[in-house]
């Protein structure tokens, strides 16, 4: 018969912690933890970012907003729903209509929230929010930062999102689970 205290994993204690490096929009932390179960010491590594925000804005005639950007992670040009960092002082739904707005120059009714997600538990303390935007209409030019930001706007009809899913045309994660969150309201 299994343990069954392997059913109930207990938290493990810290016992220091020191920054290894600002990378401006993240900093990367060192943990020392000691384990529940052996009493020994580990090292665990974290990465610690801000709240950030993904925006599914819908237009009427059922098309997302979505942006095209060089991302340097994998060196390459995805197709993402807007979304960025929560600025201190700023409310989620307030870096939602503002990501949006920067992004693709779109704006619409009231944010309304879908979820949060953690972008992976193992190195990150953050969460996504992820923001419905419906009724969204071009109301400005796009406004980039200019020096590390170029986005473009595609207006995906939702009839090929799931298509497009599936051939590989959105990869981002946070991206996927922003829709899924989507999908689970219409539902409802």
């Amino acid at each position: 018969m299994p343990d069954r205290s392997d059913l109930h994993p207990e938290p493990w204690e810290t016992v220091a912690h020191e920054k290894l490096q600002d990378c401006r929009v993240f900093e990367v932390y060192r943990k020392i933890s000691r384990s529940p179960r052996t009493g020994r010491e580990h090292d665990f590594y974290r990465i610690e970012a801000a709240e950030w925000v993904n925006v599914v804005a819908l237009t009427d005639d059922d098309e997302f907003v979505m942006v095209r950007q060089f991302r340097h992670g994998n060196d390459e040009i995805t197709l993402e729903i807007p979304g960025g960092i929560v600025d201190a002082g700023e409310a989620p739904a307030e870096a939602a209509a503002r990501e949006l707005l920067e992004e693709t120059g779109y704006r619409g009714e009231a944010p309304v929230s879908l979820g949060v997600v953690n972008p992976n538990p193992a190195l990150f303390g953050n969460g996504c929010h992820t923001f419905l935007v419906r009724g969204a209409q071009r109301v400005d030019e796009i406004r980039n930062d200019g020096e590390t930001e170029h986005t473009a706007v595609e207006l995906l009809p939702r009839s090929e999102l799931h298509p497009r899913m599936r051939a590989g045309d959105i990869q981002h994660a946070l991206v996927i689970a922003g829709f899924y969150w989507f999908e689970i309201l219409e539902e409802r």
